[in-house]
């Protein structure tokens, strides 16, 4: 019954912030690189940031960097990420992963847990 559950999402309007949260229930995120992906009606599944297990290296799609912060605690098992000036394009679920690998390539291969993902909507 290992799971992630994301948590933090919502409706902001454009050039607003969410912060999102990855927690894990069942397991310890310590030993885990994190990533975020997410995916709009319609459209493939992308990456969006990932954050090596000690937090040391992270990583950005170019399409969120200068935007969103990834980080982590694992004290609190979690992994967070900051997202400002906040766009429509940005309207998707949003997942949390649990991998090995920050590489910044977001193949699926490389995560084993998945979250159930959280609902971000940024209204034209």
């Amino acid at each position: 019954q290992a799971q992630l559950v994301e948590s933090g999402g919502g409706l902001v309007q454009p050039g607003g912030s969410l912060r999102l949260s990855c927690a894990a229930s069942g397991f310890t995120l310590d030993y885990y690189a994190i990533g975020w992906f997410r995916q709009a009606p319609g459209k493939e599944r992308e990456g969006v940031s990932c954050i090596s297990s000690s937090g040391g290296r992270s990583n950005y799609a170019d399409s969120v960097k200068g935007r969103f912060t990834i980080s982590r605690d694992n004290a609190k098992n979690t992994v967070r990420l900051q997202m400002n000036s906040l766009k429509p394009e940005d309207t998707a679920v949003y997942y949390c992963a649990a991998s090995t690998y920050c590489s910044g390539t977001y193949y699926s291969y490389e995560y084993d847990y998945w979250g159930q993902g959280t609902q971000v909507t940024v209204p034209s």
